[in-house]
């Protein structure tokens, strides 16, 4: 019980400050990481490549991949529910505040302030996503620092993706199929 309501409880602080949707999770899954001993980095990184080829919402499925690894379906359980609730809470406030204060200068303000800070947050998941997936920690000669197959299909995917503009689902198969293939 007391894994539940830890996973509650810091899937809940997670929601809090997650401003921007489920990537912006990612730096705070990298921080348990960093300070547990049931969640590693390179899970991190397996769970956000599985969150992203699965239908949902990335941070629910980042939360109850994450819950489900450290204290079974409960904890599934337990960590969506904590990850969505402040979203929940804070969408109610704000819905009836607005009507009252939309033109506010501060209500204004607030918004103008949440946009950068979604960014950021936004961008270091994409960065701690893009240097999980590329740098090779066991690295022995100075050209090994990089996942060189890995970096090449990045390369790859990224050009075709913004040269084609096709559903992302061909990506992510293609990218599997790639992946199969060179044994990544």
């Amino acid at each position: 019980m007391t894994e539940i309501l830890y996973l509650f409880g810091t899937f809940f602080r997670i929601g809090l400050f997650a401003v921007g949707g489920g990537l912006a999770t990612v730096p705070f899954l990298f921080e348990i990481a960093d300070n547990s001993d049931w969640l590693t980095r390179e899970a991190v990184g397996d769970m956000l490549a599985v969150a992203q080829s699965l239908p949902g919402a990335i941070g629910a499925n980042l939360s109850s991949y994450t819950g489900f690894r450290y204290a079974g379906v409960g904890g599934a359980y337990a960590a969506a529910l904590g990850l969505v609730m402040p979203s929940i809470i804070i969408i109610i406030i704000v819905a009836k505040m607005l009507k009252a204060f939309k033109e506010s200068p501060v209500v204004q303000a607030l918004f103008a302030g949440f946009r950068p800070a979604a960014a950021g947050l936004l961008s270091a998941a994409g960065f701690g996503a893009i240097a999980l997936s590329l740098y090779n920690a066991s690295w022995g000669l100075w050209f090994e620092f990089i996942r060189w197959k890995d970096a090449c299909l990045f390369i790859v995917l990224f050009i075709l993706i913004f040269k084609f503009k096709k559903h992302p689902i061909l990506y992510i198969a293609a990218a599997g199929l790639a992946g199969a293939v060179l044994g990544l």
